[in-house]
């Protein structure tokens, strides 16, 4: 079993920064991909931002480009996911996956394991 816990949710202004971060614990998870999703009230869940655990390559929603990087430090156990030029689109519950199979993808099915979720409000 992996345990994903996130934090740094919030409420901001639009144009503002937070920094979401997503505790790992449990089995070994050195291969696994990590992603960030993101679902908003009455919208599907949305794919953000993937992370390898091994080599640390990327993979971003491209709604996000440019604005959100996706990041872990094996040292501390955690994914971040540093939000800047937000939006009051960006508003929505962020969610922490890991894909045991390590693949990079934006296809939710394929993540074993979910975190609780973490509220990001952007106003405007």
């Amino acid at each position: 079993q992996v345990q994903l816990v996130e934090s740094g949710g919030g409420l901001v202004q639009a144009g503002g920064s937070l920094r979401l971060s997503c505790a790992v614990s449990g089995r070994t998870f050195n291969r696994y991909a990590m992603a960030w999703f993101r679902q908003a009230p009455g919208q599907e869940r949305e794919f953000v931002a993937a992370v390898s655990w091994t080599n640390a390559r990327t993979y971003d929603a491209d709604s996000v480009k440019g604005r959100f990087t996706i990041s872990r430090d094996k040292a501390k156990n955690t994914v971040y996911l540093q939000m800047n030029s937000l939006k009051p689109e960006d508003t929505a519950a962020y969610y922490c996956a890991a894909d045991s199979g390590g693949q990079l993808t934006n296809y939710d099915l394929a993540y074993d394991y979910w975190g609780q979720g973490t509220q990001v409000t952007v106003s405007s």
